[in-house]
């Protein structure tokens, strides 16, 4: 049965080890999703899973797993689901472990419905908390060095002022990282699941929306 009534890991060997294989997956990573990045959502999972009585095992193998399939929807420019391909890489690294089929099939499930435009809904407590704890370091000081970053990466400009957003394309010199905060980072706080997921995203938006605001003021010369 799920480990729901202390938080703990009853198997913390079974984690350590698909982190150990996991991070080899993140060798030639770009630095928006690197493995620094799947660490502080391992990190964020263990706070939110302590707080809302999670499977830990569960839920922090999921949390190791959940970004190796992003270098494949970064080499296809978006048209592959780097959700449903990694729990695609997923399935044989979690076969061999002690665990019973429906928890993994949950962290399965953790993988495919943690993307923030994904088709798949989480729905068990385990997919909540992941995709909460991967939107949280989407936001804040770390989203926001997260969405330039990643706008350097696809040889964005700093800002697109004399464009349209509804106009620009993704993973183009169009992509800056205040586009990302409009089409995405702005809307995350309202689509946090959790208690706890909710209390901290409300004080990283605020700083977000400060910093952009500040950002066009400075960028207009107004500041």
């Amino acid at each position: 049965m799920p480990n729901r009534a202390s938080g703990r890991t009853k198997n913390p060997s079974s984690v350590e080890n698909i982190k150990i294989l996991a991070k080899r997956m993140f060798a030639a990573a770009k630095g928006s999703h690197d493995w620094e990045h799947t660490l502080r959502v391992f990190r964020l999972c263990q706070r939110i899973g302590n707080a809302e009585k999670a499977d830990m095992d569960v839920l922090l193998i999921a949390a190791c797993l959940h970004d190796i399939g992003r270098c494949y929807q970064d080499a296809s420019n978006g048209r592959i689901c780097h959700a449903e391909k990694g729990a695609e890489l997923a399935e044989p690294l979690i076969r061999p472990l002690s665990l019973s089929e429906e928890r993994k099939d949950n962290i399965l499930h953790c993988i495919r419905s943690h993307r923030f435009r994904g088709d798949s809904a989480p729905k068990t407590i385990e997919a909540r908390i992941l995709f909460d704890a991967d939107k949280l370091d989407a936001i804040g000081a770390v989203g926001i060095g997260r969405a330039f970053l990643f706008a350097g990466e696809v040889g964005a400009r700093l800002h697109n002022s004399s464009l349209n957003i509804d106009d620009t394309r993704p993973y183009s010199k169009e992509d800056t990282g205040y586009r990302e905060y409009r089409v995405k980072l702005s809307k995350i706080k309202d689509r946090i699941l959790t208690e706890e997921g909710k209390r901290l995203a409300a004080d990283r938006d605020a700083f977000m929306v400060s910093f952009f605001d500040r950002f066009l003021s400075e960028h207009e010369g107004i500041k």
